[in-house]
């Protein structure tokens, strides 16, 4: 017998109000979300695996440049774009991330390349990138990832020691600037996938979880599949990918259960703030974030779609 199909995405978290956010630039995120997540959707439908469907909603975020993913991505402290993903397949555990890359299209392809034609599971920087030309994986110039509002984000930070999650001009508001999905394909297979452009003016090669398989990305078919935004380095600390997944299989908890036991719970007894989409194998879906608003969008069983971006 098939098994249903359901797909969610995510397209970053933090200080996300009605107040800061115009009708139009709603309107063209849930536009941009809706587009990404029906991709996904589709592969599913058309009997395509859990792990494709996630790779091509994943390249519909990062090719939109709404989102610190892929063309979107922020500028780091010396004016360039480095880049992060992963992605994981729920039915065998094999995983492939990326991290410090420049001038990758898409991000997730790369990961998913490791991932399938490779011995490996993290590369990162220059060796990343030349598996990436050896494999035939889209490059683009600096033009391509050029975003004026990117840039003037960046000038507002540059030659200082501040860095920041997505800074906005006009406001301080605190973005956590990732994309995402999980879905599950009707041979009951569950997938994850995350793709970030990271911290506008980082310093250091910083990495963030994004690529970090269980903290930012996990997918086992026994529990579930989960994909992070939020701020990065206590979402490592907290492993929370992996710790739904444990609390689920080792505690018997249900998939709403332990989401909320790890994002309103232990993340807020750290300061951790962000949010998460996932999904078990029963087809239940989650996207729960202590934050004000999350970017996400779902198709479940029935194929009802939903998006959203405030609480």
């Amino acid at each position: 017998m098939k098994s249903p199909i359901a797909i969610a995405i995510h397209g970053g978290a933090g200080t996300l109000t009605k107040a800061l956010i115009t009708p139009e630039m709603e309107l063209k995120y849930t536009t941009a979300l809706e587009e990404a997540v029906k991709i996904g959707y589709a592969v599913l439908s058309s009997g395509g695996n859990a792990v494709d469907a996630v790779a091509a909603s994943v390249v519909s975020l990062e090719d939109c440049p709404l989102f610190n993913a892929g063309k979107g991505a922020v500028f780091n402290a010396v004016g360039k774009h480095e880049m992060d993903a992963s992605i994981m397949d729920g039915s065998n555990l094999k995983a492939g991330a990326v991290a410090l890359v420049k001038g990758v299209r898409n991000p997730v392809l790369l990961a998913k390349e490791i991932m399938q034609h490779s011995e490996h599971v993290f590369l990162a920087g220059e060796g990343a990138e030349e598996f990436a030309r050896a494999h035939g994986l889209s490059f683009e110039d600096a033009a391509y990832f050029y975003n004026a509002l990117r840039y003037e984000q960046w000038q507002t930070l540059k030659d200082s020691d501040t860095f920041s999650l997505d800074h906005s001009v006009e406001v301080t508001d605190k973005k956590f600037g990732t994309v995402g999905a999980v879905a599950l394909d009707n041979l009951g297979n569950l997938a994850a996938a995350t793709s970030t452009g990271g911290m506008t003016n980082k310093k250091f090669g910083r990495i963030g979880d994004s690529p970090v398989i269980g903290a930012g990305t996990y997918a086992a078919n026994e529990s579930c599949a989960i994909s992070c935004t939020g701020h990065g380095e206590l979402f490592i600390r907290s492993v929370v990918a992996y710790d739904i997944a444990c609390l689920m299989t080792y505690k018997g908890l249900s998939l709403k259960q332990a989401c909320d036991v790890v994002v309103h719970d232990k993340l807020v007894k750290i300061e951790g703030e962000g949010g998460l989409v996932a999904l078990d194998a029963k087809g239940n879906i989650e996207m729960p974030f202590n934050s004000e608003g999350m970017y996400r969008a779902s198709i479940d069983m029935k194929g009802t779609l939903f998006s959203a971006i405030y609480k």
